[in-house]
């Protein structure tokens, strides 16, 4: 039997991304993001559902969050269900958690503000504010040479 854990998010950020580092160097951003939902209710009113989730970017990816990205700021998010269980140490009552471990972010727009910008999460130069387009990608290794000319885009 197959399993999948895959999770597709786009929301804004709830508040600045939290940016630390473990002893052995790697970074770890936590955020969080509200997705909306809009239905009709019983009465056909039109009626707003958020919900709010945490998310953990671990590495490079975690960095280039804690860059370019602050609360409000608009994001699609794809990432891995992760469940948690602790003990607090205050209560000692076990406690749980449910949260999304960020695999790939693209910003849809940035600290200057400027909505519609997007830009992949491995290229942080075309993700700076005030930057209209992203850089364009590199053909793949053994593409015969002037292969991208050919795309009609």
């Amino acid at each position: 039997m197959a399993y999948l854990n895959k999770v597709f998010l786009i929301g804004n950020l709830t508040r600045d991304p939290e940016l630390r580092v473990t002893p052995k160097g790697t970074a770890i951003c936590q955020f969080g993001i509200a997705v909306n939902r809009q239905f009709k209710d019983e009465s056909g009113a039109t009626r707003d559902e958020t919900t709010f989730v945490d998310i953990e970017a671990w590495g490079k990816q975690g960095e280039l969050v804690s860059k370019y990205l602050s609360k409000g700021s608009l994001a699609m998010v794809e990432g891995r269900l992760k469940f948690d269980q602790w003990e607090d140490k205050t209560s000692g009552q076990k406690r749980t958690k449910l949260k999304v471990v960020l695999d790939n972010v693209q910003f849809l727009s940035t600290r200057g503000g400027a909505g519609g910008q997007s830009a992949p999460a491995g290229d942080p130069e075309a993700a700076g504010p005030g930057t209209s387009f992203p850089k364009a990608a590199k053909p793949p290794a053994g593409a015969p040479e002037g292969a991208d000319e050919d795309v009609p885009f």
